[in-house]
């Protein structure tokens, strides 16, 4: 009698805390394919704010005129902040003048999208002095890829959509060579529908999932653990991108993520540009290709490669936090953001 009672109550307990584990993970993949809220898309008289967060913009005066008329042909109002072009050794102004530039822009509600001016260091050192309340009142699109992958990630967190796209000194290359860049940009920041077709690779490991978009830098989501602004990558895809590391770092940086638990869930990986590679006095011996498949060969997620968006003149517009469906084969892959 007492032997089966033991039984009946473990049959309930597996019963009971199963059904919690089941649910609960049905509620975290609901969760994970739920866009996060989207900033409204711009429209003509919309104002844009030029801010630098990070690296200084030391003669690059020009690269944000450009940048102020590219804006005003889209019928957009450009405003740049005040410390644009303050210069504190490596920086665009002290971190107070740089965090001043940039909660000005967030707390504006004329403002509608922060478009940072470039990356290079510095975004992580003003992150918790932001304060994001006026922000979640007036939801605006943050722009910019690299370093800004630090503030893409915090206003992930936060729960709204951001903008991995070309900064102002893109226009450092003549338009005409970055055609692809800027209109992906543009089509994105207005509401114009974006998808994407990547050129096949036999590296690519094939399947088909939905899921948030999230990621951005390598070297930054890294350097992102342990804190608030890591990123939950569970039951979403993961676009990652890097430049000027070796591979053994680009494996260290992967290892990190993998030790940390990054990729037991996640849905998928999108590797966009690996570039400027620094060749090592001792080889790797391998491809970054197949340095990468070698870091995720435990997991049967989709991998594609070939996306052009990172730090090449090709840096096609991603919308961070917006559902998509990848589709990977060997012959191609496809990326359709939902509406």
């Amino acid at each position: 009698m007492a032997k089966n009672l033991l039984t009946f109550s473990l049959f309930c307990a597996f019963f009971f805390f199963g059904i919690q584990n089941y649910t609960a993970q049905n509620v975290a993949i609901k969760t994970s394919l739920s866009s996060l809220k989207q900033p409204p898309y711009l429209e003509a008289g919309d104002s844009v704010a030029i801010v630098a967060p990070s690296g200084i913009l030391k003669n690059r005066q020009a690269e944000i005129q450009k940048a102020q008329a590219l804006l005003k042909s889209w019928g957009l109002h450009p405003v740049v902040g005040k410390h644009v072009f303050t210069q504190n050794n490596h920086f665009a102004g002290s971190d107070d003048e740089r965090c001043e530039d940039f909660q000005n822009a967030i707390d504006d509600p004329s403002i509608k999208a922060v478009w940072c001016a470039r990356g290079g260091y510095g975004a992580v050192r003003i992150l918790d002095k932001l304060n994001w309340t006026n922000f979640k009142k007036h939801p605006k699109w943050v722009i910019g890829y690299s370093d800004i992958t630090a503030l893409h990630s915090d206003v992930h967190n936060l729960g709204y959509q951001s903008l991995h796209a070309m900064m102002c000194t893109s226009l450092q290359d003549a338009p005409e060579t970055i055609k692809e860049t800027i209109s992906t940009f543009k089509n994105a920041l207005m509401g114009t529908p974006i998808s994407y077709t990547l050129k096949g690779s036999n590296y690519n490991k094939p399947g088909t999932v939905s899921g948030e978009l999230v990621g951005g830098n390598l070297s930054i989501l890294q350097t992102m653990l342990g804190s608030n602004s890591s990123l939950n990558t569970s039951g979403k895809i993961l676009f990652i991108e890097e430049i000027g590391e070796y591979k053994y770092h680009i494996d260290r940086l992967l290892q990190s993520l993998k030790r940390a638990g990054y990729f037991d869930h996640c849905a998928g990986v999108i590797v966009g540009d690996m570039t400027k590679i620094k060749k090592n006095t001792t080889p790797w011996g391998s491809s970054v290709e197949q340095l990468i498949l070698d870091v995720l060969a435990d997991y049967d997620f989709p991998v594609a490669f070939n996306m052009h968006a990172g730090h090449d003149k090709d840096n096609c517009a991603l919308i961070f936090g917006r559902v998509v469906n990848l589709s990977v084969e060997k012959e191609k892959s496809t990326i359709n953001f939902e509406k």
